[in-house]
């Protein structure tokens, strides 16, 4: 999660020396409420936060207005209002989130044949072998940052050092909308001041028993034995430990594989029974997953309904199906069925719909289906949502839904 506000924002000038910067950290600023925004240029400037309108929801991300009254992601919907009384609340759009990683990802692999993908919104780049060619650090990570903007919308911030670690802390200070260059011989000048948060893999736990050792500083932890760190932490982490507080870290940059799954999960304010609603609710889940699949160039094979009751009892049901498919109707379908054979009364407080067994199409060996002529006609559809945003055209029964839970304040 990003608690980021751009308050202690650091960026390199020109001429700084990036000889030993081989490796870049690629991040997109606020990346779920920018390009929410991409479709709601009217926003612009204005405290947004992305996720479901409901106390029991968590904030998907905030833009950098929000994130000043204290919001991030992760946070309690209830918390985030508490906090920014005037925020915006805008639902998430998962397929756009794909379109336009996948955009961003490409332009990635113009610049190096070595992207490691980070999620979504982050990749390192090696570009150890670009240099002769596109220049130095500075100038690649300039070019990516240019290209980005202008061919997604989106805003990229840039670090860059001699290792993974230090190029990702670089990114991190760099934002918003910036590019930190960390030479070889000032990474333990930068690297030092930092809190111990910063060491990768330090969480709230590790940072609480940290500091009740005495430890805030990632100094702190350089100066301590590796004998003691290993006798309070473990062998493997103690030893993690000292290592990256003397910014060792010899991981290459390395392509990852393709996501296993795709999902959507949303709790609702209120227990539902209504099996209308909790069918329309499957309806808009099982639209976001489609689209996702689509964006993402993928199909997948078994449809999964996950369904938590009142009393936080969580069951799950799966069917795979004869052949894998990207189509909407085919997922909201399955997950309906599978609803249906569900003899259960009980009030439901939330429900998800994923899609596992993914693949790409050509690997699939599909074949022409019935299915084919709605999946042509959804393509469409998606065309029609990136370009003029998720309500332009919409099932009647999401619209219904919509305009009840305005009514109501559901």
């Amino acid at each position: 999660m990003s608690k980021q506000d751009g308050s202690n924002r650091m960026v390199s000038s020109p001429d700084v020396d990036d000889a030993s910067a081989t490796i870049l950290h690629v991040d997109l600023d606020a990346f779920f409420a920018t390009a929410s925004l991409i479709a709601r240029p009217d926003l612009r400037g204005l405290p947004v936060v992305i996720g479901h309108d409901s106390s029991r929801s968590v904030v998907t991300a905030a833009t950098y207005e929000a994130r000043r009254f204290g919001v991030h992601s992760a946070m309690p919907m209830g918390r985030a209002l508490q906090l920014c009384p005037n925020a915006v609340i805008l639902e998430p759009d998962f397929a756009l989130y794909q379109r336009l990683s996948q955009q961003t990802m490409a332009i990635l692999d113009d610049f190096s044949p070595e992207v490691e993908r980070l999620g979504i919104d982050e990749a390192f780049v090696d570009v150890t072998g670009a240099r002769r060619l596109l220049g130095g650090a500075v100038a690649i990570g300039t070019r990516i940052r240019e290209r980005v903007q202008a061919e997604t919308g989106l805003i990229a911030s840039v670090g860059a050092s001699s290792t993974k670690f230090i190029a990702k802390l670089a990114s991190g200070r760099a934002k918003p909308d910036g590019l930190l260059v960390v030479p070889a011989d000032d990474v333990l000048g930068f690297l030092h001041p930092q809190p111990v948060s910063a060491l990768w893999g330090v969480g709230e736990r590790t940072q609480e028993k940290l500091e009740r050792y005495g430890l805030r500083t990632v100094a702190d932890v350089a100066n301590t034995a590796e004998s003691t760190l290993v006798g309070w932490f473990g062998q493997a982490s103690g030893r993690h430990l000292h290592a990256l507080a003397w910014a060792r870290d010899v991981r290459a940059v390395q392509e990852r594989p393709r996501e296993r799954s795709m999902g959507h999960n949303h709790t609702f304010g209120r227990d539902v029974t209504d099996r209308d609603d909790l069918r329309s609710e499957i309806l808009r889940l099982g639209t976001g997953v489609g689209r996702r699949l689509r964006a993402a160039g993928a199909v997948g094979r078994t449809v999964t309904l996950r369904v938590r009751f009142h009393d936080f009892r969580t069951i799950t049901r799966s069917r795979t199906l004869a052949d894998p498919t990207d189509v909407t109707r085919v997922v909201v379908e399955t997950a309906w069925q599978l609803l249906d054979e569900l003899d259960d009364p009980t009030p439901v407080r939330l429900l998800g719909v994923q899609m596992s067994q993914l693949s790409d199409p050509s690997d699939a060996g599909l074949l022409w289906d019935d299915s084919e002529d709605w999946g042509s006609a959804e393509r469409a559809v998606d065309a029609v949502h990136d370009r003029f945003g998720q309500l332009a055209v919409t099932p009647a029964s999401m619209l219904r839904r919509e305009r009840k839970r305005e009514d109501t304040g559901s």
